[in-house]
């Protein structure tokens, strides 16, 4: 099978992308302590852009000092940060029309100095979270809205909204760490304003024709949490607002370690191990208008996922481990060496940001496992 959709052209708004290739957010400690841009940044994603990548969402980009989770994350919550984020956009720009979108984002519950829409306590260290007062949660959006006007200064094709994995933007989604009772807690509708609100607010200050994408909580997989019958209403809530594309996600670590609930898996050990966010895909498409659709989660067999492209399950297909080990898959996926990438999903990449920005600590080995096979 050629790989003819895989590598063919679609747009996220008015954004065109060159394939369906996108590079899902990754937080690489490649940033200064202080969230400031810096040339192993900017060599790191450049790597990525020389690969072949159509789109790459960068790592976690802090919307305000509190949102910070740990150091040498990038930051957008000042003008200070717009200079350096030329640099960075412009680098990455030369490479073979090659787009780039921030994930913005906000720690919440999990972050240094844990906030949250509800006093309800985070597992991991047993740390309960300051419950944010209505204006507090108002200059949050400020903070989300400042900083998607910096993205759009410092040349950015689009952006992305963090409301994933236990973050700020998806404890307010969840009921589960969602029990306020003002315009931001209750029903669906309420739970999902401070999403709306982000949006609405981003698209004054820089027009329609820059795209708001959002990777978006669709279920909690614990009891009391997020189901994927409310996640696709709140989908089709975002669809209809004009969010231009969707990557559904869901779970989180505290929930995977701390209830022994085994929410799709962070390791893929076989083929029914991949592709574990696409139930959740399958239920969205058919409400995604013009909205554009990606699947995350698990993408290891490039013949599978040109498959799913050709049906129209997904408009774009997601990888983040597969990147870090061989940023250079895509192209060698394009040039018809359609083997699986080398990754074998060991989660080493997840603990070397402690000493440095993030990589694959064992891939000479995968390589030299790959020649002897």
């Amino acid at each position: 099978m050629e790989l003819k959709t895989l590598f063919s052209p679609e747009k996220i708004g008015n954004v065109q992308i060159k394939n369906r290739i996108v590079r899902s957010a990754t937080y690489t400690h490649s940033a200064t302590d202080d969230g400031y841009v810096t040339d192993e940044m900017i060599r790191f994603y450049s790597d990525l852009a020389k690969g072949g990548t159509g789109l790459i969402i960068t790592g976690i980009t802090t919307i305000d000092k509190v949102g910070n989770i740990q150091k040498g994350q990038t930051c957008l919550y000042d003008d200070s940060y717009i200079e350096g984020q030329k640099r960075f956009v412009s680098a990455i720009h030369e490479f073979s029309d090659v787009k780039i979108a921030p994930q913005l984002s906000h720690s919440g519950r999990q972050g240094l100095t844990p906030i949250a829409p509800s006093a309800i306590i985070f597992r991991e260290g047993d740390r309960m979270p300051k419950e944010l007062t209505t204006e507090e949660v108002k200059d949050v959006i400020k903070n989300f809205i400042n900083a998607g006007r910096r993205a759009y200064e410092s040349g950015y094709d689009l952006i992305q909204l963090n409301s994933g994995h236990g973050w700020l933007l998806c404890n307010f989604l969840s009921p589960y760490t969602n029990k306020r009772t003002d315009e931001y807690g209750g029903n669906t509708q309420n739970r999902m304003k401070i999403l709306v609100d982000i949006y609405n607010g981003i698209v004054d200050e820089v027009g329609k024709d820059f795209p708001i994408t959002v990777k978006l909580q669709t279920q909690d997989f614990v009891e009391g949490g997020l189901t994927l019958d409310e996640g696709k209403t709140i989908a089709k809530t975002l669809v209809d607002l004009g969010f231009a594309a969707i990557e559904p996600s869901g779970g989180s670590g505290e929930i995977s370690r701390l209830f022994k609930i085994r929410y799709p898996a962070a390791k893929v050990q076989s083929q029914e191990d991949e592709n574990y966010f696409l139930p959740a895909v399958k239920e969205l498409k058919p409400i995604m208008k013009d909205s554009k659709i990606i699947l995350m989660g698990g993408i290891r067999n490039p013949l599978t996922a040109e498959s799913l492209l050709q049906e129209s399950t997904a408009d774009f297909i997601a990888m983040s481990r597969p990147l870090i080990c061989e940023p250079n898959l895509p192209n060698r996926w394009k040039d018809g060496d359609l083997s699986p990438p080398i990754c074998n999903s060991c989660n080493s990449c997840f603990f070397s940001t402690g000493s440095g920005i993030v990589a694959c600590t064992i891939k000479e080995r995968l390589i030299q496992e790959r020649l002897e096979k």
